[in-house]
């Protein structure tokens, strides 16, 4: 079986993550299949609390190339499937200002099932995010030298 995993790249830009957790997800045929052949998006995606279930909203998973009339809808909420004591756990600190709950990983576990990482986070503000971009351009410098200077070494 291949191995799946679909990231969020724009979340661990965006926010600081503070805690994670590994969810179940509901997810109907045609999606399963969809994600098996990689075709799955995080942009703007996010969980949210209705009637004490998490909700995924914006995850966006590709229709089905052989799907017939049961395809589903790319960008439906899917509920996560998590234990009571998670969900209480999240509910109460998703309460605090300026925290917010962010799916940053999907992935296909041994069992076959789709699994998704969500973490409990707060954003990042306009410096933090500047002194990243920051430090990767100065490794990518590092590393273009490094590179030059073993090509020309004899």
């Amino acid at each position: 079986m291949k191995n799946i995993t679909i990231k969020n790249k724009k979340a661990s830009f965006k926010y600081q993550f503070i805690e994670k957790e590994i969810a179940g997800i509901v997810l109907k045929g045609t999606e399963i299949k969809s994600i098996r052949l990689g075709k799955a998006n995080f942009t703007d995606s996010y969980c949210y609390f209705k009637d004490n279930e998490l909700w995924i909203k914006n995850l966006y998973i590709s229709e089905y190339d052989k799907g017939t009339y049961n395809n589903h809808d790319s960008k439906r909420d899917k509920k996560l499937l998590l234990t009571k004591q998670q969900i209480k756990k999240f509910l109460i600190k998703n309460a605090e200002k300026g925290l917010t709950i962010v799916p940053t990983m999907l992935f296909i576990n041994d069992k076959g099932k789709v699994k998704i990482e969500i973490a409990l986070s707060k954003g990042k503000n306009y410096k933090d995010k500047k002194q990243i971009i920051k430090e990767n351009d100065l490794k990518k410098d590092m590393d273009r030298e490094i590179k030059n200077y073993n090509k020309f070494k004899y």
